[in-house]
């Protein structure tokens, strides 16, 4: 009901926002009393109560819970069977279950200490960091691939094997936090550290065409500001983008200002090796580092080079103005003469164009020209070019001449150079008579460039000459040119202009005797980078640093900071539309909250550590309440998602608050030496509760009193997570691989499932045991996730998913019995039973089969009615042998079982892995 009425009030805001002037906030509903919401209040350690029933508790958890109990007249279930209790403990620590032979150790360890020693047996295992990566991974939206339309895929499963390591060490959740805000801005950052940044590059990322780029990178940031609100504060911040929120105390002004703090970052890709690439690279570095040593050394030979590399230098170069006649597009581009000479693009920007442009000259002896490109407001990103990056590609500049009546001729270059030429688009190759080539400026963009032409010989014009210059942009798809002004120059050697870098220029026109010790170093540093006599070394090295781009290599999305940049900013969008800009507001965090600490930079690595401050009330609270509902099946505060006055309240207020301090500050409880925020410490003494530890059988009383265990007076019993069951079953079949990391796999999935517009991209079944591995590394498409998954609650993860519902339909019922994934791990456990049973008879043969689904012994009846079943499918598969054959096709039986025999095992194999108990923790 709370979140119908939540819905409806908050379409209310919408409409009331649409009739508000613009910019007009809604004001922030205080609660009723005027006081603090408990959530915003930072938890203070509450003592554990005083309870009747001492001998049952054994931490200070089993205190809050059973003072509650006593006080509604309850009391807490016995502790469950050791079977029962150690197939929990496993599911919840590593997501699968134990064998017989594990649970058979633990029960017969009769020592004061076994369930402690299996739970820290657990924590360290591997697989550990498995099984509680999969919460991790619903919360940042992992997935294989983009989102939208063709949803093409992107590499990230470096990302989530840092997420599994980073579990696996216990790395301390406020340094999980910081890397993966924050990663690129530590000191000395790591490739590890580069990659935890990833979790924010798990944002879909919209290729359709005409998609306005600048504003899909915008919805990023909305999408940013919303998962760390949720993830780490409990709140349901993304209400605040188009007006102050109804019911929490955040503005809309609190909502861009977080959404400022990724307004400064970068998207690239990280390219990430393997160690035996690594080696080879670290050893290639150091190489290049020796030749480079040599590069900078002093030699007389180098200095009388350098001095006659100078002598011929030309770099004083005067250019004119030309006097523009007429202009024109080949696709309708419009453009406009403005008044300082240049021609400025605008209307619908075609995938390519050719620029005409006509003037007149009476000058002679024309050696060169130059073409400024030139930023302007009205271009994606300032310019000078008309793509969505503000990128161009200049495919061919070419000029002609015809004076008076005479016939038009071509003119001939001798070179060209400019100011900054991108990697593989160097100005050279706008005159190489290919228009698949070209100029580009990448990185550089949002700056005015300039490239000078140099003419083969001194074009002898007068009067009546015209000009016609031919700007051919084919190279790459709407990279064409949005501003740009030509002059030409009858200075010698017009190239020589940008002969050296800007930053040299200006040394290169001061006298050598006059210039500074400055001067002569930088003009030094950059001659060794063009001297003839370094040129080999300059080669060696070039070589080497192409063969260390060869090395095979992946990449990962990673966030990076633009330089230069002391306090990211962003402009208020009012009503929260793209297109309506409103105050510009500097990154900051809600005001409603602890502010930051004062002195330091304001960027995403303070957000970081603000997030998981003592100051901030809200995240280990939030993060606690994940645990326990992950473990309980039930948070302490229901709505996992939503810590704010819609959310429900706290059953056990004061644990939630001793949790979360226990959490920031353990004590003895978590055992000696543990390290503050500890994700395995926490999990640890939750399980270690006798609360943890209950039996989950529901008496007539707590059925009646607690429907749905909000008390916690049983032992939690729930349906198992979609990776968990498909986990669960490959392991009880034997199939299940152990094998960690690497690319997502592609298991047995039903046919037409990708057949999806757009795409041609393909489900190609994996080889071998990547087939069997789990869950947690299969490939996830967001337009089609994996059918198995979504059959049992899985979400999309097109955003971030708080907490999975759980839904109870027939067609889950129908997934394991009939999805060839599960008959082929029915069959595998008919073997299994046919192989490693004590015995050969029907009872052993069902018994193990059994204690391998459930680990505990089947009870009389259950095993009379399994063997019942065996009875009459092995009847009916012998009056119909070419069933059993199918059937029996694949499982390998021992020798002198016939397919009759291994058909029927298969069938009760069948309805063994579909039982209740098999896919439920309990």
């Amino acid at each position: 009901m709370n979140r119908i009425v939540s819905l409806v009030s908050c379409l209310a805001a919408i409409v009331l926002s649409v009739a508000l002037a613009p910019g007009e906030p809604i004001a922030p509903k205080p609660q009723s009393n005027g006081s603090v919401h408990w959530s915003y209040i930072a938890p203070i350690r509450p003592a554990a109560p005083a309870v009747k029933d001492r001998a049952w508790v054994k931490n200070p958890i089993d205190a809050f819970v059973l003072a509650r109990l006593e006080k509604e007249g309850l009391k807490p279930a016995a502790q469950a069977a050791p079977e029962v209790l150690c197939r929990r403990v496993y599911l919840d620590l590593v997501g699968l279950p134990p064998t017989p032979a594990q649970v058979d150790a633990y029960v017969k360890d009769t020592s004061g200490d076994a369930y402690e020693k299996l739970v820290d047996s657990l924590l360290a295992s591997p697989h550990y960091g498995e099984r509680w990566a999969r919460v991790w991974l619903d919360l940042a939206r992992y997935a294989d691939t983009n989102g939208y339309e063709k949803d093409n895929r992107r590499s990230m499963w470096k990302w989530r094997d840092w997420v599994i390591k980073s579990l696996n060490d216990d790395k301390p959740f406020t340094q999980f936090t910081i890397e993966q805000i924050a990663g690129d801005l530590l000191p000395n950052a790591t490739v590890d550290q580069k990659i935890a940044t990833g979790f924010h590059r798990n944002t879909m990322i919209n290729e359709e065409g005409g998609v306005d780029q600048m504003e899909d990178r915008w919805k990023r940031q909305v999408d940013r500001v919303a998962t760390t609100s949720q993830v780490w504060l409990g709140s349901t911040m993304q209400c605040a983008q188009c007006h102050n929120h109804k019911y929490d105390p955040f503005t809309m002004k609190d909502f861009y200002s977080m959404l400022a703090f990724w307004e400064s970052s970068d998207e690239p890709a990280l390219s990430v090796m393997d160690e035996t690439h690594n080696t080879q690279r670290l050893a290639t570095e150091t190489e290049i580092a020796k030749l480079e040593k040599t590069l900078t050394l002093d030699t007389p030979g180098l200095a009388a080079e350098q001095e006659k590399w100078e002598k011929g230098l030309s770099v004083g170069v005067e250019w004119k103005p030309l006097e523009i006649d007429r202009f024109s597009s080949g696709e309708g581009t419009k453009l406009t003469k403005l008044r300082d000479g240049s021609l400025l693009a605008s209307g619908k920007t075609p995938q390519r164009d050719t620029y005409t442009v006509t003037a007149k000259t009476d000058l002679t002896g024309i050696t060169g020209f130059r073409l400024e490109l030139l930023t302007d407001p009205s271009l994606p990103g300032n310019g000078p070019g008309r793509s969505v990056s503000g990128n161009l590609v200049l495919g061919e500049f070419k000029v002609s001449v015809a004076r008076g009546s005479a016939k038009e001729w071509p003119v001939r270059w001798r070179r060209a150079t400019a100011d900054f030429s991108q990697e593989s688009w160097p100005v050279s190759a706008a005159i190489d008579g290919k228009t698949s080539t070209g100029w580009g400026i990448s990185p550089e963009i949002s700056k005015d460039h300039a490239a000078v032409f140099e003419t083969a010989g001194a074009i002898v014009a007068g009067p009546e000459t015209t000009l016609t210059f031919t700007l051919e942009q084919a190279g790459y798809a709407q990279h064409t040119i949005g501003r740009f002004r030509l002059s030409l120059t009858t200075s010698p050697k017009p190239a020589d202009a940008f002969a050296a870098p800007a930053n040299i220029q200006p040394i290169l026109a001061v006298a050598s005797e006059l210039r500074t010790d400055d001067q002569k170093n930088e003009l030094a540093e950059y001659f060794r980078t063009i001297a003839p006599s370094l040129a080999a070394t300059r080669t060696q090295i070039d070589r080497l640093k192409a063969s260390m781009k060869k090395l095979p290599g992946v990449t990962t999305l990673v966030l990076s900071e633009k330089p230069g940049i002391d306090r990211a900013k962003t402009d208020m969008r009012i009503r929260g539309s793209y297109l309506q800009h409103g105050e510009t507001v500097l990154a900051n965090t809600p005001a409603s909250l602890p502010p930051l600490p004062a002195g330091e930079k304001i960027d995403r690595l303070a957000l970081a550590r603000w997030l998981v401050s003592d100051a901030n009330p809200l995240a280990a609270r939030v993060a606690v309440n994940r645990y326990w509902e992950t473990l309980f099946g039930r948070g302490i505060v229901e709505t996992t998602e939503d810590f704010g006055t819609q959310g429900e309240r706290p059953t056990h207020p004061p644990l939630l608050d001793w949790l979360a301090c226990e959490f920031m500050h353990p004590t003895q409880v978590a055992g000696p030496n543990v390290q503050p925020w500890s994700m395995k410490a926490i999990h640890r003494t939750m399980v270690l509760s006798a609360t943890y530890r209950q039996s989950s059988r529901v008496s007539p009383e707590l059925e009646e009193k607690d429907p749905y265990n909000r008390l916690f007076a049983r032992g939690p019993r729930f349906r198992l997570e979609a990776e968990a069951i498909r986990d669960n079953s490959l392991a009880i079949a034997g199939l299940l691989s152990e094998k960690m990391y690497g690319p997502s796999v592609m298991p047995y999935q039903p046919d037409g499932v990708w057949d999806v517009p757009y795409s041609g991209d393909r489900w190609v079944l994996s080889a071998g045991e990547d087939r069997y591995r789990r869950g947690i590394y299969t490939f996830w498409r967001r337009s089609a996730p994996y059918p198995t998954f979504t059959s049992f609650d899985a979400p999309s993860r097109e955003g971030c998913t708080i907490r999975r519902t759980r839904t109870d339909t027939p067609m889950q019922a129908l997934s394991v019995m009939n999805d060839p994934a599960f008959v082929e791990t029915s069959k595998a456990l008919a073997r299994r039973m046919l192989t490693e049973a004590s015995a050969s008879d029907e009872k052993s043969r069902a018994t193990c089969g059994f204690r391998l689904c459930v680990a505990r012994q089947p009870r009389p009846a259950e095993l009379e009615q399994l063997v019942a079943l065996y009875s009459r499918s092995l009847e009916d598969y012998r009056k119909d042998q070419a069933a059993a054959a199918e059937m029996a096709k694949g499982v390998n039986p021992p020798a002198g079982v016939d397919p009759a025999e291994v058909a029927a095992w298969a069938v009760v194999a069948n309805v063994l892995m579909n039982l209740d108990e098999t896919v439920t923790k309990g």
